[in-house]
């Protein structure tokens, strides 16, 4: 039991109080972990969906209930993360509520084909598919969030890639090229925003325990790709969230232009 001094020990503020956060892709999966640890941190949170109101808004919920702030603490917003103009309007949307600029953007937003056929095997249409939302999407919110955050005065845009780029694997193409695209960009990215006080940088996770990884895979490939990771599991999105957290806060101001890859030792 606490003593009466120790309950009425100042508590040291949280990393993120204050900034408001837009996270895509934050109604499931790995977005969805970061979305509930970055208001876990004290950051105002924006959930982009494109698709499933219910889950975006179960998010919303779920962090309004638990967090101590305003009922405010999260929204959820809809806006296709190819389209400009509704990223735009999604930006509009986090300014608005939060009366404050936007502080991080986590571009965690994706699409992987299912059927992981090889690159022959690869539709165009599917090619374009995976390069609009992974490619293209990063491109538009990280142009979007560029230009807000110098008016700001700084701030943070964070990426969600994968250890794929890295490792090359068969089945992939399509989804890895998406990918690798958008670490060049951000490398390149962090350089051109040089005096904005802007960080640019990418999470690059491994293999994570989400409906997106399960999707068309086998159990004999599950198991597999858990036979090739040094700690025999598969990551959970709770590995990933708290990367993307110290990446945000000012305990990660002097990492810039970096692939952080959260794998625990896949590649």
């Amino acid at each position: 039991m606490a003593t009466a001094s120790e309950s009425n020990t100042p508590q040291p503020p949280l990393p993120l109080k204050n900034r408001v956060a837009i996270v895509t892709g934050g109604s499931r999966g790995i977005g969805k972990a970061i979305a509930l640890h970055l208001a876990s941190l004290g950051a105002g949170v924006v959930i982009n969906y494109t698709s499933n109101s219910a889950q975006a808004d179960s998010v919303a919920a779920q962090i309004n209930s638990t967090t101590k702030a305003t009922p405010t603490t999260a929204i959820a917003v809809r806006a296709d993360v190819s389209d400009a103009d509704q990223v735009k309007s999604l930006f509009d949307a986090a300014e608005a509520h939060f009366l404050s600029q936007v502080h991080i953007l986590v571009n965690s937003a994706g699409i992987i084909d299912p059927k992981y056929p090889s690159i022959v095997n690869t539709t165009l249409q599917d090619f374009d598919n995976i390069f609009s939302v992974n490619a293209r999407g990063a491109f538009v919110c990280c142009r979007e969030a560029a230009n807000r955050l110098k008016r700001g005065g700084g701030g943070r845009i964070i990426l969600l890639t994968t250890s794929l780029v890295a490792a090359l694997k068969p089945g992939y193409g399509a989804y890895t090229a998406s990918k690798a695209a958008v670490e060049a960009m951000a490398k390149i990215l962090a350089k051109e925003l040089k005096g904005t006080h802007i960080t640019v940088n990418c999470v690059a996770p491994g293999p994570i325990a989400t409906e997106m990884f399960f999707d068309g895979k086998t159990e004999e490939q599950i198991k597999r790709v858990v036979d090739e990771s040094p700690l025999c599991r598969l990551g959970i999105p709770d590995d990933v969230a708290p990367v993307v957290g110290f990446l945000a806060s000012d305990a990660g101001q002097w990492v810039n232009g970096q692939v952080v890859r959260v794998n625990g030792g896949y590649v």
